[in-house]
């Protein structure tokens, strides 16, 4: 009774929810001090002005922090963090029209014609394979808060590789994928993110428009996601149980299983990219739909951990053989790449890294 009397106080109705779910390992005590250092070391260089992180480990939260003026409910801009929420809008699309992965670009958006550009798919577009650059020419930003206006930005601008030959991260063809949800649904993108994700969730603190300009947080589904860690910790619980919330099935479990499949397949993958530098791991199959594969199972090839890492410092995970999600929110101060080598982008996975090593000692 006292402890969930304590989760209410702490994290209202959503988190005891979360506590009163059959868990078998809830009885279990973890030393968090390890990773609480890693994240009170950056908020004392000054690097975050606050953060805040909640760890869920077979459905009871193991771990829970504020630090400095952060609270569950602050709302950061946490740019390709969202990048998993926009794919995830897109895939409940996929779920409830005729809109498949597969489909070219032509096929929704007419101002398309039947040539390269025109033949990209929206599985290509979602998979960062399909040749569109990654951003705007320079000094352009497509900070535009209605999609048929970027869409038609980016029309005239040419493919920078034959789409499916190569990986290269970026956020522009996000923009394309999501006119192609509008069309199949006559329906603006935050209309579709609120009502088929956010508010079946209760993520009420949410929202991709409208677009913040300051720098850094667009494009709109690439980058733009306002959010809070109360907010994203419902999306990742859903995520975690294979598209069912409450007992509510918010995407059907082949869309789950298609947005963490292998994505890349043959396509080059230039040395250095964030699995590689980030983790130290090196293999071909590290992105799905809207979400890196940071960790594949050798024998099966399967993704265990998977994650959406933000340049501005949020960082969600899920480790499937952990039994763990969670998320790390918080935006850097200044740039993202510190003078002592610190990457706000890169540095992201010891925050995974360093809850697994805690659950492994209880084993």
């Amino acid at each position: 009774m006292k402890k969930n009397l304590l989760t209410v106080s702490l994290w209202g109705i959503y988190l005891l929810f979360l506590s009163c779910r059959p868990a078998g390992n809830r009885q279990a005590v973890y030393n968090f001090a390890p990773l609480d250092s890693i994240i009170t070391g950056w908020i004392d260089k000054e690097y975050y002005p606050g953060a805040a992180i909640c760890v869920v480990r077979d459905d009871s939260i193991i771990f829970r922090k504020n630090y400095k003026e952060f609270t569950p409910d602050t709302k950061v801009y946490v740019a390709s963090a969202g990048k998993w929420v926009a794919a995830a809008v897109i895939g409940a699309v996929v779920d409830r029209t005729d809109l498949d992965w597969n489909d070219s670009v032509k096929k929704w958006i007419p101002e398309f014609k039947n040539d390269v550009k025109g033949m990209i798919t929206l599985r290509q577009l979602l998979s960062h394979t399909s040749g569109v650059r990654p951003y705007l020419p320079e000094p352009r930003v497509d900070n535009y808060n209605q999609l048929d206006s970027a869409v038609m930005e980016i029309l005239p601008l040419d493919t920078v590789f034959t789409p499916g030959t190569r990986f290269e991260y970026g956020g522009l063809a996000m923009q394309i994928a999501g006119r192609m949800a509008e069309k199949a649904m006559n329906k603006e993108f935050e209309e579709l993110f609120q009502e088929l994700i956010a508010r079946p969730l209760g993520m009420k603190n949410s929202h991709f428009t409208p677009v913040n300009t300051d720098g850094g947080h667009a494009p709109m589904l690439g980058g733009g996601l306002c959010t809070t860690l109360y907010d994203y910790i419902r999306f990742l619980d859903m995520i975690y149980h294979n598209g069912v919330f409450e007992e509510k099935q918010i995407l059907k479990p082949e869309t789950i299983h298609e947005m963490q499949a292998d994505q890349v397949g043959n396509a080059e993958v230039n040395p250095g990219e964030y699995v590689e530098r980030a983790l130290k791991k090196y293999h071909t199959g590290i992105y799905g739909l809207g979400e890196w594969r940071e960790l594949i199972d050798e024998a099966t090839g399967e993704a265990y951990q998977i994650s959406s890492p933000g340049w501005a410092g949020a960082y969600p995970w899920i480790n499937k053989q952990d039994r763990v999600y969670g998320f790390f929110i918080a935006h850097v101060q200044g740039s993202s790449q510190k003078e002592d080598g610190f990457s706000s982008f890169y540095g992201s996975p010891v925050i995974s890294q360093t809850v697994s090593n805690i659950i492994s000692l209880k084993r």
